[in-house]
């Protein structure tokens, strides 16, 4: 193997069988070498594949400035998530989750913390990856020192569900349709228009993307019975449930997917927080 372009003593670019780009990793790996000469592959520590979307150069930008034990950290974060997944993951999602640990752990040191106002959402709708991401925060505490907030957790559960739709449903033209669609449902059945600048929509189009994901990738949330909670938001909120009814007609019809219990009774309260706000 060649290397495509040089990066530093310890991270060069290669082209592999099919002419897609991969960061290689390992000491000393591009010392002494140039692009186009040979290297040991046996030096080989970590291997990143670059999709065709993204941008070799940012990619290279970032890991250039990243110490080598938060790019540990994250390789064994993502390798965690991948176990216990059981599903092959983005291996670009580890340079992304570098930069967003690298950065927590600098705010950290500073006294800085950032407010996870989507803990609730991912805590009920990616178990999994929240416990990975629970896990995670001792990974980075044994690495760096130090010691992130349960916010963190989420964060890194966030970019665990990325790196799920980037190899398995890397659609965001399908994405943005399927987000449009539901929109427009909710507009037309509730006739409404939206405050885009506001939290609650922000955040209700937030939710809606994980729908889209979940919709997309045909993976169904299944949580605990909530029938009772449902009847009373149901009571409560009769126009939003209606609403949300007409999503999970057209999701079954377009898409086979029918909601669960769970996802209507969450859809049914963000519709009903962005219409109390419109």
């Amino acid at each position: 193997m060649k290397i495509h372009r040089m990066v530093n003593n310890n991270i060069v670019v290669a082209l592999d069988e099919n002419g897609q780009e991969r960061i290689l990793m390992g000491k000393g790996i591009g010392f002494r070498r140039h692009s186009g000469d040979e290297f040991d592959e046996a030096l080989i520590e970590k291997e990143f594949r670059i999709a065709a979307s993204e941008n070799t150069a940012h990619l290279i930008g970032i890991l250039n400035e990243i110490p080598p034990e938060i790019i540990d950290a994250a390789a064994e974060i993502m390798a965690d998530a991948a176990g216990t997944l059981k599903k092959d993951l983005n291996g670009g999602a580890v340079i992304s989750l570098s930069d967003h640990i690298h950065t927590a752990v600098i705010r950290s040191r500073d006294n800085i913390f950032v407010k996870n106002v989507l803990i609730w959402e991912i805590k009920r709708f990616y178990q999994e990856e929240y416990r990975v991401g629970e896990r995670a925060l001792q990974t980075i505490r044994d690495r760096t020192g130090v010691h992130l907030p349960e916010d963190e957790a989420g964060f890194i559960a966030l970019h665990i569900v990325n790196a799920q739709m980037e190899e398995s449903a890397g659609d965001m033209y399908g994405l943005t349709k399927v987000m449009q669609e539901i929109l427009n449902i909710i507009k037309y059945t509730c006739k409404t228009t939206f405050d885009e600048d506001s939290f609650h929509y922000c955040r209700f189009v937030t939710h809606l993307k994980f729908f889209a994901q979940r919709l997309l990738t045909h993976t169904t949330y299944q949580g605990s019975d909530n029938g009772e909670l449902l009847a009373v938001v149901k009571k409560q909120y009769p126009q939003a449930y209606q609403c949300a009814g007409r999503v999970g007609q057209f999701t079954e019809k377009s898409h086979q997917y029918p909601l669960s219990e769970e996802e209507l009774l969450y859809l049914t309260i963000h519709i009903a927080r962005i219409l109390d706000k419109s």
